[in-house]
C-alpha cells in the first residue's frame, strides 16, 4: 500500500464529504492517516503495547472511533462496565460503541455474568448476532422458567440451527431448554444431524452431548467410516441408537447417496421410525439432487410427509422435480416450506409455475395469477419473469423526486457515513462497509427512511463509491431510482469495447455489477482482479488470443486493459456456449468446465437449469447477471425487455457440434 498516495487521495476524497458539513464535527487528519493504517495493522498483529501507544496521536481524528475500539478490542479481556461507559460517552452512538459492546456481551455471556449482561444488553443496537441473541433468550427462560412461551424456544431453535459454527450462546440456551422441556429430544437430534451434513463433526457432537453423551463414542467411530460403521451393527433398538445410525445415514450420503439409499432400502429403513425415515430420505435426496442425479425424486418419493423435511430439502425437491418436470411435486414442496420461504420470490413464482401446469378450470388459474402478481416487477429475477408470466415486460419505472438539498446537506453530515466513506478512502475498506452499512441498516430500529437512504446512495454515487451507492439504494422499500441502482461508469469505454467485438453492453453491466460492483481495486480471495475480475492465468490466455501484445498481469489494475481483457474473455466464453448468456454467465464465475457437465440431461427451461446449479453462489450470480443485464438493456435502449428472451433453453451439446475453444480457462 502506497501510503503517500492514500494520504493525498484521501484528503482530496473528504473536501467533497465534509463540504456542507457542521463545523464541530471532526476534520480530516492527513497526518493522521498514517497512524490509523499503522493501529489497523498493531490491531491485527493483536499489539497491545503499540496500540496503546499510538492512540493518543489520532485524537481528534475523524476515524479515532475505529483506532479506540482497536485498542479497546486488544484488551477485551481486561473490560469493565466502567471502561465501556467510558467509551461509549465518548462515542455516543458510533457503530464502534455498538460493534465493543456486541463483543463484551458475548464475552459476559461466556462467563455467565447474566446481571451485567441484562443490564448492557438493554443498551445493545444492531441486534444482529444470533448468539447473542440467544444468551438473551437464555436469560429470559431462567427468570421465567416453566412459564417461558413456546416462541422463546422457537427462536433459539431457529438461531441454533442456523449457526453452521460451534457457539457457545445457542448451544447453552438448547441445552437449557431442553433440561426444562422446552425443547424435544427430536429437535436436539435434528441439530446434530444438520451439523454432520454439514461436515461439522464437533457441532454433531455436542448436540448429542447434550440429548445422548453415552452415544459420543459411537460418533466417533461413525466419523471414522461410515459404511464400515453401518455394515457392522446389526441393530438400532433404542432412540439413541437408531439416531447415531440415522447420523452414519447422512455423513454416508454426502459423498455417496446411492450407497446410503442402498443401505438404508436393505437394513435400516424398517428400524427407522417414520419421522427419521423421511429425514434420512430428505437428505438423500438432496444430495442426489446436488449432483444432478435423476434418483432424486425417487428418493424423494419415499418421504411420507413433506412437513419432516426442512426448507433447504424441500428446495432441492422442487429443483429435482422441475427438471423432471414434475408438477405436482413442486406443488406439494413449495406448499410444505415454511414462512420464510413461502414468501420467497423464487418459490413463489414455481408455485405459481406449478399451480398454472396443473390447472383444469378457469378457477383453477386464479391462484397462480395471484401469486404471481404478488411478486411481479423489476426488482429481480423472479420478479422479472412473474412480470412476463402476466404478459409484461421489463421497463425502467419512473424516478422519484430529485434528493433535496437539504437531505443531501444531512446525508453529509451524519458521522456514520462520513466515517465509512473515509475508512473505504483510506483502504479500509471492511471496516467502511460495516460502519456504512450499520448506519444506513441498524442504527435505528428498521434503518433508515426510503428518502434517507435515496439521499445516503446519492453521497456514495457522488463519492463514486459504487457498491454503496448500489447496496443503499437497493434497500428502500417503496420507491426505486434506477440511476442509482444499475450505474454505468466508463460508459464510453465499456459500450465502445463491447460493440467492438459484438458483445451486449448491457450483459458486460450485468456482469461487472456482480462482479465488482465497479471497484477498480477489487480482488477476489482466489486473486481475480480488477472491475472484471479476471484471474492472472485467464488473462494471459485471453490476452493472446485477442491479440493483446506486450501484456503482463499487473496491467489488470488499469481499468481500459481490464475492461479489454474481461470483454474479451466474456466474448470468448459466449462464443463456445453458442450465444446462451446463462450458460457463459456460469462459466465466468465457476470455470466452463463445470457448465459443460451440469448442462447434460433434459433440454431445460434455462430459469429451471439455473435454479439447479448445483453451487448456491454461481445459481445466485447467474440470476442476478441475467436480471442486471435485462434491467441495463430497458435503460440503454429505452424499450420494454424480456428476460426469458435472454435465458432461452439449456441442453446437451449437439452430437455433430464442435466447441470453439476446448482449452477455455
Amino acid at each position: 500500500m502506497q501510503v503517500p498516495a492514500i494520504l493525498t487521495s484521501f484528503a482530496l476524497a473528504l473536501s467533497f464529504v465534509f463540504s456542507g458539513a457542521a463545523c464541530s464535527q471532526p476534520k480530516s487528519d492527513p497526518a493522521g492517516d498514517s497512524t490509523i493504517l499503522e493501529m489497523n495493522q498493531a490491531f491485527k498483529r493483536a499489539d497491545r503495547k503499540r496500540l496503546s501507544a499510538l492512540l493518543p496521536q489520532v485524537r481528534g481524528h475523524l476515524l479515532e472511533p475505529w483506532a479506540a475500539y482497536w485498542e479497546q478490542r486488544a484488551r477485551l479481556d481486561e473490560l469493565t462496565s466502567l471502561d465501556l461507559q467510558s467509551f461509549s460517552s465518548r462515542f455516543p452512538g458510533s457503530y464502534q460503541e455498538d460493534r465493543l459492546r456486541n463483543d463484551w456481551l458475548l464475552l459476559l455471556g461466556q462467563r455467565r455474568d447474566w446481571a451485567t449482561f441484562a443490564e448492557e444488553h438493554a443498551r445493545y443496537r444492531m441486534a444482529d448476532d444470533r448468539e447473542v441473541r440467544c444468551y438473551a433468550l437464555l436469560i429470559d427462560q431462567i427468570k421465567l422458567g416453566a412459564d417461558s412461551p413456546p416462541a422463546l424456544a422457537e427462536e433459539v431453535r431457529r438461531n441454533w440451527y442456523a449457526q453452521r459454527e460451534l457457539d457457545d450462546g445457542c448451544t447453552q440456551a438448547a441445552s437449557h431448554l431442553y433440561a426444562a422441556k422446552k425443547l424435544t429430544p427430536v429437535d436436539i437430534w435434528r441439530k446434530a444431524r444438520l451439523g454432520m451434513e454439514a461436515n461439522r463433526p464437533r457441532v454433531a457432537a455436542k448436540a448429542v452431548e447434550i440429548v445422548a453423551p453415552e452415544s459420543l463414542a459411537m460418533l466417533n467411530e461413525l466419523n471414522d467410516s461410515p459404511t464400515k460403521f453401518l455394515l457392522g451393527k446389526v441393530t438400532a433398538l433404542s432412540r439413541a441408537r437408531r439416531e447415531v445410525m440415522l447420523l452414519a445415514l447422512v455423513k454416508l450420503a454426502t459423498s455417496d447417496p446411492d450407497n446410503a439409499a442402498a443401505l438404508m432400502e436393505s437394513k435400516w429403513e424398517t428400524q427407522l421410525n417414520v419421522e427419521e425415515r423421511n429425514w434420512t430420505w430428505g437428505v438423500i435426496g438432496k444430495q442426489a439432487a446436488m449432483r444432478l442425479s435423476n434418483s432424486a425424486s425417487d428418493y424423494y418419493a419415499k418421504v411420507s410427509k413433506d412437513s419432516d423435511l426442512n426448507d433447504e430439502m424441500l428446495a432441492w425437491k422442487v429443483r429435482s422435480a422441475l427438471r423432471l418436470g414434475r408438477w405436482k411435486d413442486v406443488a406439494s414442496a413449495t406448499q410444505a416450506m415454511g414462512d420464510n420461504l413461502h414468501a420467497d420470490a423464487t418459490w413463489v413464482y414455481w408455485r405459481a409455475r406449478a399451480l398454472q401446469a396443473l390447472a383444469k378450470s378457469d378457477l383453477d388459474r386464479e391462484e397462480p395469477t395471484r401469486l404471481l402478481q404478488s411478486i411481479a416487477g423489476v426488482r429481480g429475477f423472479y420478479e422479472q419473469l412473474a412480470l412476463e408470466e402476466l404478459g409484461q415486460k421489463t421497463t425502467v419505472p419512473p424516478r422519484p423526486p430529485a434528493v433535496t438539498p437539504e437531505e443531501k446537506d444531512a446525508a453529509r453530515a451524519n458521522l456514520g457515513l462520513q466515517r465509512g466513506l473515509a475508512a473505504i478512502q483510506l483502504g479500509l475498506r471492511s471496516e467502511g462497509n460495516r460502519e456504512w452499512n450499520y448506519t444506513t441498516n441498524l442504527h435505528e430500529r428498521g434503518g433508515m427512511g426510503d428518502r434517507e437512504l435515496l439521499a445516503a446512495a446519492d453521497l456514495a454515487c457522488q463519492r463514486e463509491v459504487w457498491d454503496r451507492c448500489i447496496n443503499t439504494s437497493e434497500r428502500t422499500r417503496n420507491v426505486m431510482d434506477f440511476e442509482q441502482r444499475f450505474p454505468m461508469p466508463y460508459r464510453d469505454t465499456v459500450v465502445r469495447r463491447s460493440r467492438e467485438i459484438n458483445l451486449d453492453p448491457a450483459y458486460v453491466y450485468g456482469l461487472i455489477r456482480q462482479e465488482s460492483r465497479f471497484i477498480m481495486d477489487a480482488r477476489s480471495g482466489v486473486g481475480a482482479s480488477g472491475l472484471m475480475q479476471v484471474m492472472p492465468a485467464t488473462a494471459r490466455w485471453t490476452a493472446k488470443k485477442i491479440g493483446l501484445s506486450g501484456f503482463t498481469p499487473d496491467q489488470l489494475n488499469d481499468r481500459d486493459t481490464n475492461i479489454t481483457i474481461g470483454t474479451g474473455y466474456l466474448k470468448l466464453v459466449l462464443d463456445d456456449f453458442a450465444g446462451s448468456m446463462p450458460m457463459a454467465a456460469a462459466a465466468y464465475n465457476a470455470g466452463p468446465g463445470r457448465p459443460r457437465v451440469w448442462r447434460n440431461g433434459p433440454v431445460l427451461e434455462a430459469a429451471i437449469w439455473a435454479e439447479n446449479v448445483p453451487f448456491t453462489e454461481t445459481r445466485d450470480y447467474v440470476k442476478k447477471v441475467l436480471s442486471n443485464t435485462t434491467n441495463y438493456a430497458a435503460i440503454l435502449s429505452g424499450q420494454p425487455q424480456s428476460l426469458k428472451a435472454r435465458l432461452g433453453l439449456v441442453g446437451p451439446l449437439a452430437a455433430n457440434a464442435v466447441e470453439p475453444y476446448k482449452d477455455l480457462p
